[in-house]
């Protein structure tokens, strides 16, 4: 799986592709783990736009971050899910606790009004 990042303000932002499952979770833990400790970062914003497969491996590394980020006050948005990975996030009842965008500039915007 490729993964970028970008900080704005106080949430770091990450663009995945490929496929999300046991093989890159451990790098995206590392890497995730350490810019946001590094720069202070209390909220995720999670781009799956060019993610085609999730599994349990993923949505437990996801979760780890959502349990984390919300005992500092933090938040955990997802954007550009595709169908296939929005129904595993569905199933595994991730979207009643994380909010879905269609658009970093849409979840950014919601951050900014203090979030959903």
């Amino acid at each position: 799986m490729e993964i970028s990042t970008k900080i704005n303000d106080n949430c770091l932002i990450v663009k995945m592709r490929g496929e999300f499952d046991l093989h890159s979770v451990p790098e995206f833990k590392k890497r995730i783990i350490k810019i946001m400790a590094a720069h202070n970062l209390i909220h995720l914003v999670l781009s799956f736009k060019g993610v085609i497969f999730v599994d349990s491996s993923g949505l437990g590394a996801i979760l780890g971050r959502y349990r984390e980020l919300d005992k500092k006050g933090g938040k955990v948005f997802l954007i550009n899910l595709r169908p296939q990975v929005k129904k595993v996030f569905t199933l595994a009842g991730l979207l009643k606790i994380m909010q879905e965008y269609d658009s970093e500039e849409t979840a950014i915007e919601q951050l900014n009004k203090g979030g959903i």
